[in-house]
């Protein structure tokens, strides 16, 4: 197989279903915010020594494919001529509520947080903290594609409990690593 098609030398690409779009258009900006966010999921692996982590960030992985594939689709090319759905993975509120109980664990193990702090700390903590902006901006482009087209809101709902999960795994990490957190203090100088 070539990796090459040559099909996108004009600036569009194909939707799963076989849409041309411009490479340009809000539903590539969100599935490909999308693609960056598992990327940097990726990259907090490739640092990360603990299984448990390991296995949740597998998990994670694997649903924002499916979150991906579901954004590729056009909503009017989800369900087949036949009736069946085009995707046989979406995120689901099972996906959600397996972040939820991820978030409950590593909570009860770190300190309460009564301030903000700043996103800073070792490579796992900072790359936490980088996924989770990004995470953040995927949430903002489904919910532009969504101001355009219909998109199921879990899509957006499942980015949401992701990026607090992000969070709370860069300040569990910390707190692994007995790093002190840095509080943000508002106009200070040095």
């Amino acid at each position: 197989m070539k990796i090459y098609t040559k099909t996108g030398d004009q600036g569009t690409t194909a939707l799963y279903g076989g849409t041309r779009v411009p490479k340009n258009h809000v539903r590539i900006e969100a599935y490909g915010t999308v693609d960056e966010l598992n990327s940097f999921v990726g990259l907090i692996r490739s640092y990360n020594a603990f299984s448990m982590i390991d296995y949740q960030l597998q998990i994670i992985q694997n649903s924002l494919f499916d979150l991906g594939a579901e954004l590729a689709t056009p909503t009017e090319k989800l369900v087949l001529a036949n009736g069946k759905k085009r995707l046989a993975c979406t995120v689901s509120e099972k996906e959600i509520e397996l972040l939820e109980s991820w978030i409950d664990v590593m909570n009860d193990k770190i300190p309460e947080l009564n301030t903000f702090i700043l996103p800073t700390g070792n490579i796992n903590v900072s790359n936490s903290h980088v996924s989770r902006a990004v995470c953040r901006r995927a949430e903002r482009k489904v919910l532009e594609l969504n101001d355009e087209e219909k998109v199921r809101e879990i899509c957006h709902k499942y980015l949401n409990r992701l990026s607090d999960y992000l969070f709370v795994l860069a300040r569990f990490f910390g707190h692994l690593a007995n790093e002190k957190e840095t509080i943000w203090r508002p106009n200070e100088q040095e």
